[in-house]
């Protein structure tokens, strides 16, 4: 069996009408989009179509749609420049609202909001499945709060967020909502309106789009302060020469999703669903982590008691099998992934956790190597932990 890779939620690969269509900007086109000569008016024209492809996908319009480096960027555009705005127009509105299990592009920003810049943060709890109650969201809710963080999609476990109950809330209370959709757009629809969503953050290596591209959506009339500051980039919101290839490659990738997500994720469920029952009939002392339904129909996100997950990738590796054991920004970390904790899994489980996220070329064949695989892998960590200690 050729090397099986099983971490989509990690990377993609770039989708090859994205590649096809960057090429041009590298060499040909390859214009400072600030320019105002002929070659900046190009990349100028390309620019304004990607930004136009992407905020049809998403529901916007295209002067709402910004171009960043990453989707970490985007998170921190998005959070500090609507706090530090929303705090200005009114001194009142220091107190932030998010979730225990988000990413630590977000978590990391608000925690620094809270501790230097004098902001009030209440984290909301997750359930054992790493849900957010819209309920608790509404009674943390006051006439101080100026800003709701919620992830659509939990990167680790694969549970969705009620996102569009949020935003109403939200909306009814004129608070702003954003929201990390980075794990999203290969495998289900965002309509930003329909959702009541103020402040959306993508990446483009998510849905098979280049490395380096993010996509931060703002609404129009949110307040705003730029903290990247320099140029009049993205209308003065964000500072830095636009990659132009980048952006064409975001938006194309966005459209080859938009035209295979439904089937593919219908196929992908399907796969998903062998996997899992697969694993949990084959191997002793394991259960799925994240909602069992209301869940990404790539992600497969386990627990194996009294495993190493390290030690249980590495011995996947060997056999020509990538996967994850959580985020890919916390690999290497020895200690339980803080999701996992925050949904109250005990120590000699959460050690245990991997994920493993399926993409639009995995097949069926490797799905069954990978059922076949690791109850053996698991079987030798444990017999080496065993050993060990």
């Amino acid at each position: 069996m050729h090397p099986i890779y099983l971490d989509h939620s990690a990377t993609t690969p770039v989708c090859h009408d994205a590649v096809t269509a960057m090429l041009p900007y590298f060499h040909e086109h390859f214009g400072n989009s600030s320019s105002l000569h002929a070659f900046g008016r190009d990349a100028t024209a390309a620019l304004d179509a990607a930004r136009a492809v992407v905020a049809c996908e998403l529901g916007a319009r295209p002067n709402e749609i910004i171009f960043t480096a990453c989707g970490t960027e985007s998170d921190n555009l998005a959070l500090r420049g609507a706090a530090f705005a929303m705090r200005k127009r009114n001194p009142n509105k220091t107190h932030l609202i998010t979730a225990h299990a988000e990413h630590h592009a977000v978590a990391g920003t608000l925690h620094q909001l809270r501790d230097w810049f004098g902001f009030e943060l209440t984290e909301l709890p997750v359930d054992t499945n790493g849900f957010v109650n819209p309920d608790d969201v509404r009674r943390a809710i006051r006439p101080q709060t100026a800003l709701v963080s919620v992830m659509a999609a939990n990167n680790e476990v694969g549970t969705l967020q009620a996102i569009g109950k949020i935003g109403a809330l939200c909306r009814e209370h004129s608070v702003l909502f954003h929201t990390d959709a980075v794990q999203c757009p290969a495998y289900m629809t965002i309509d930003v309106k329909q959702l009541n969503i103020d402040l959306m953050a993508l990446s483009a290596h998510k849905f098979y789009g280049p490395k380096g591209v993010g996509i931060l959506y703002m609404r129009d009339g949110t307040p705003y302060l730029p903290t990247n500051t320099g140029g009049g980039h993205e209308r003065g919101r964000r500072a830095g020469t636009v990659n132009v290839a980048g952006a064409v490659g975001t938006a194309t990738a966005l459209k080859y999703v938009a035209k295979n997500r439904e089937v593919q994720s219908a196929r992908l469920q399907v796969l998903r669903d062998q996997l899992i029952a697969g694993i949990l009939a084959d191997v002793s002392d394991v259960r799925l982590s994240g909602h069992p339904q209301q869940r990404l129909p790539h992600h497969a996100s386990l627990l194996f008691k009294d495993v190493d997950g390290e030690m249980l990738l590495m011995s996947l590796d060997v056999e020509g099998i990538a996967v994850s054991t959580g985020s890919a920004c916390t690999s290497g970390n020895p200690e339980p992934s803080g999701v996992l904790v925050a949904m109250g899994i005990a120590h000699e489980w959460a050690l245990g956790g991997l994920r493993i996220t399926l993409g639009y070329d995995t097949t069926e064949a490797e799905i069954d190597y990978v059922i076949r695989t690791l109850p053996k892998c698991v079987s030798r960590v444990r017999k080496a932990m065993h050993y060990i200690g």
